[in-house]
């Protein structure tokens, strides 16, 4: 065993090139009172460790400062060697390491890990490959190499990792007070992992087939390429073989298995066997492992859970169905309307429907925010909603016009950001106990957003989309009943008197009410609430044919971008309110239309008659006179200049190539789509590691965050008609990564190791340059590319910890930094911006520290 060559943070603990015996090593250890733990073979608890905290500043922000991450990022952090070492701050103050022993429980709990580190050591006489199972921690460091953590002690995460002789380090990111960690040796090299199902019901009267999710683990140093998954058993129920996608090494991947068959009525549990086999070409399968897998049996009448394939990142997913009463499904029986109900923090969507009785004129659908914490019902979570929404309306095709949205705690919240965002698509919603915002609930970091183009300000923008009451008057498209306990301790009720207040200005029919000494979960009431399904069955949306009058606000057309018979396709400024008040006065046949913020835009012209002229006046301009085809509905696509500001009549739909409605930033958009992540493997051997660890630990993450399965592949197996239309993730600048050249040629952003380029300008001769930044895929209409690449490994590990797969928290197009960002935050980001509606710089909005960077050449 050697130590590597490169100058990997932890690489200086190889005992090996050290030459110390074990024996002397660990003399050595406890003269130094450093907290390890000693075996040779079995479970190993990790019991002791140094803990510190208040190195850090974090929350929800983009930018978080960290001293220890800083020296990490560098390369040269060492772990304490004994209680009392310290780490310097920015400021130059000093924390030290304390000892603590874990409990009877073993969990290692401390104040300092609310935001801070725990650190661990294992001493090995040879190498092993053991599974982690940690809980209560953000993510951990394993000899150096990130990987993904468990805060909200699922207990579910067992992640492989390959062990060396001698020492081994473990530094926990930790932010909830306490961890929890034990090494197990890994049950071979491929296999299944129990925890984590994703399961459906199998119903009688749907004979399938369909998909369930199982976590398989490789604990080989190999990348897994010739799996399947076959599973067999149960009444009625045929064999079915699902190829398993790619699982890079050491890692964990949530995987696909299909089922499904004629089912006995008396059945009403199902249990089939789901074997793991190696696919040998002229040689007989092997099997790896076998797990059993215990489903539910039931009717489409009955409460029962569906499960899709996402369109995400091709992952499955589940919703939940309380069916409405028997007299829906007869003949005779008019559309149904179709509720939909979104859970609180920690709650499944099984659960949330579970809460729901029956009803003579409804479904009730929960959709899961792809996990029970998810994203707030922002971000992936208000995509899972949009596809468990458009699954529900097609197989229960409901009554257009009686479509509903409630939801508890953060299911309140999300009834607040998924109402707003989608206008067109409730007659009424209700909030129940739900927060407004991440600024007015938990305290997300705000910027100054003055109205001057800085880097505070694009930051903000970035995430724009989160303020709820920045899409408010969209509220009016629809009824609002608001349900709250007074006694709340979770949500106070002040989040409702809030919008209450905000309401009582402007909307005419809304209801509010307090449940008096009801705390924040009183009971299936605070969901099913009889009064506010009674609100609901009495309203229904008009058609849009029979709407006169549009009013509609959106802050990013490629989430929001239409209202009845206005579309806001793409804006002037980027990711800034967008409005349209618009009037058809049918007496004048005129369209009246006056906006803010819209670049393209379209109408459909439904009621001038066929024959007839029309006008369109937009902003008070000189009216536009138009003819009328026919009686049916006429797209009209309309132009802002830039400058002049004067509106035009286009002869065809904007080019798909611009940013549209179809496909914009900002950089978080780019996961999804069916995403890829590739890795860069043509740059040097610390680059090329980072790229693979890096893509491994993101689809982790995802994985835990998001209950995702996401394709993780080297850059040379990318091959663009394979992953035709899907959105791509690259790891590593242009030397390393050989997939740049096919997707990022033409972009005006360019990477290389020790330069960067942004429009005009260069910055030379840096190793240590973090870029972020979203590009639309150059051979699709609708797929991008996310880049993650710096200008060398200093620069490329800044990112190994931003959390954007966190809601509430946003980043631009285009972001650079250097390290210095962990000592001084968001003052030592160097350009910050957004692309412009051709995809270029200079009709886009960067903001340039000009303090930081060379002057730009002429």
């Amino acid at each position: 065993m050697t130590c590597h060559s490169y100058p990997h943070p932890f690489a200086r603990r190889c005992t090996t090139a050290r030459r110390i015996s074990i024996v002397s090593l660990l003399m050595f250890l406890v003269l130094a009172a450093i907290p390890i733990q000693a075996q040779d073979s079995g479970p190993i608890l990790l019991r002791e460790a140094f803990v510190i905290g208040g190195v850090g500043q974090y929350g929800r922000r983009p930018i978080h400062v960290d001293a220890i991450e800083k020296l990490i990022v560098a390369g040269t952090w060492e772990g304490p060697e004994a209680e009392g070492d310290v780490v310097v701050l920015p400021d130059g103050t000093e924390q030290a390491w304390q000892h603590v022993t874990a409990n009877e429980g073993g969990w290692i709990q401390h104040d300092a890990l609310r935001g801070g580190y725990a650190y661990c050591t294992v001493v090995l006489d040879e190498p092993r490959i053991m599974l982690l199972h940690a809980q209560g921690n953000s993510s951990v460091y394993v000899n150096g190499r990130l990987r993904a953590g468990d805060p909200y002690r699922t207990g579910f995460v067992r992640l492989p990792v390959s062990l060396q002789a001698g020492r081994n380090e473990f530094l926990f990111v930790c932010g909830r007070g306490q961890v929890r960690a034990e090494l197990t040796d890994a049950a071979g090299d491929v296999f299944f992992n129990p925890g984590d199902r994703t399961l459906p019901s199998l119903l009688h009267d749907e004979p399938g087939p369909v998909c369930g999710g199982l976590l398989v683990c490789n604990a080989s140093a190999a990348a897994q390429t010739e799996l399947l998954l076959r599973t067999s058993g149960g009444p009625g129920l045929p064999t079915y073989d699902t190829l398993v996608p790619r699982i890079e090494p050491f890692t964990v991947r949530k995987v696909a298995f299909w089922t499904g068959g004629l089912i006995p009525d008396d059945v009403t549990r199902c249990n089939i066997t789901v074997s793991l086999i190696r696919r040998q070409i002229g040689q007989h399968d092997v099997i790896l492992d076998t797990t059993d897998v215990s489903l539910d049996v039931t009717s489409a009448r009955s409460r029962h859970r569906r499960t899709f394939v996402s369109d995400i990142d091709g992952s499955v997913q589940y919703y939940a169905v309380t069916p409405g009463q028997g007299q829906l499904f007869g003949p005779q029986a008019s559309s149904p309307g179709l509720i939909m109900t979104l859970h609180g923090a920690g709650v499944q969507a099984s659960g949330q429907a579970a809460v729901y009785g029956s009803k003579p004129w409804a479904h009730v659908v929960a959709p899961t925010n792809r996990r029970p914490f998810g994203f707030d019902w922002e971000d992936w979570g208000r995509l899972d909603f949009q596809e468990v929404f458009a699954r529900a309306v097609k197989r229960y095709d409901p009554d257009p016009a009686r479509l509903y949205l409630t939801g508890h705690s953060m299911g309140g919240h999300g009834t607040w950001q998924i109402g707003a965002t989608l206008p067109d698509a409730f007659a009424a919603i209700g909030p129940s106990a739900g927060w407004t915002s991440f600024w007015s609930y938990v305290g997300a970091a705000e910027f100054d957003d003055s109205g001057d183009l800085t880097i505070p300000s694009i930051l903000m923008r970035a995430v724009r989309q989160s303020d709820t009451l920045a899409l408010a008057r969209n509220y009016l498209h629809y009824g609002i009943y608001i349900l709250h306990g007074e006694k709340d301790d979770n949500v106070p009720a002040t989040e409702a008197h809030a919008m209450v207040e905000h309401l009582s200005d402007y909307h005419p029919d809304f209801m509010y009410h307090e449940e008096p000494g009801a705390g924040h979960w009183w009971g299936n009431r605070c969901c099913d609430w009889p009064p506010m399904m009674e609100f609901f069955e009495q309203r229904a949306r008009p058609a849009d044919a029979e709407s006169m009058h549009v009013e509609f606000v959106t802050v990013n057309p490629a989430s929001s971008s239409a209202s009845r018979w206005c579309t806001i396709n793409s804006q002037l400024q980027p990711l800034q309110p967008s409005r349209v008040v618009a009037d058809y006065l049918p007496s004048s046949l005129q369209y009246n239309i006056v906006t803010e913020n819209i670049a393209t835009m379209a109408i459909d012209a439904i009621h001038p008659e066929a024959g007839r002229s029309f006008e369109v006046v937009l902003d008070g301009q000189a009216p536009m006179t138009i003819e009328a085809v026919s009686g049916s509905a006429t797209r009209l696509w309309f132009e802002r200049d830039r400058d002049s500001h004067v509106w035009s009549l286009l002869d065809q739909q904007p080019p798909l190539t611009h940013k549209g409605a179809h496909r914009a930033g900002q950089f978080k958009a780019a996961f999804r789509n069916h995403m890829v992540f590739v890795y860069g493997t043509n740059g040097t051997f610390d680059e090329n590691d980072w790229a693979r660890e890096k893509a491994r630990y993101d689809a982790e993450t995802f994985w835990y965050r998001g209950n995702g399965s996401v394709d993780v592949i080297p850059d040379h197996e990318f091959d663009a008609k394979r992953y035709a239309n899907r959105n791509v993730i690259l790891y590593g600048h242009a030397d390393m990564n050989a997939a740049w050249e096919s997707l990022l040629a033409e972009s005006p952003v360019q990477a290389k190791r020790g330069r960067l380029t942004v429009g005009q300008q260069v910055i030379d001769n840096r190793d240590d340059l973090l870029c972020l930044f979203i590009r639309p895929r150059p051979d699709s209409n609708t797929a991008s590319v996310g880049v993650i690449c710096g200008t060398g490994v200093s620069g490329m590990r800044l990112a190994d910890r931003l959390p954007y797969f966190v809601s509430g928290i946003g980043y631009p197009d285009c972001l650079v930094m250097s390290p210095d960002v962990l000592q001084q935050g968001a003052d030592a980001i160097l350009v910050a911006g957004f692309f412009g509606n051709d995809w270029s710089v200079g009709n886009g909005e960067f903001a340039w520290n000009r303090e930081l960077l060379p002057p730009v050449s002429q």
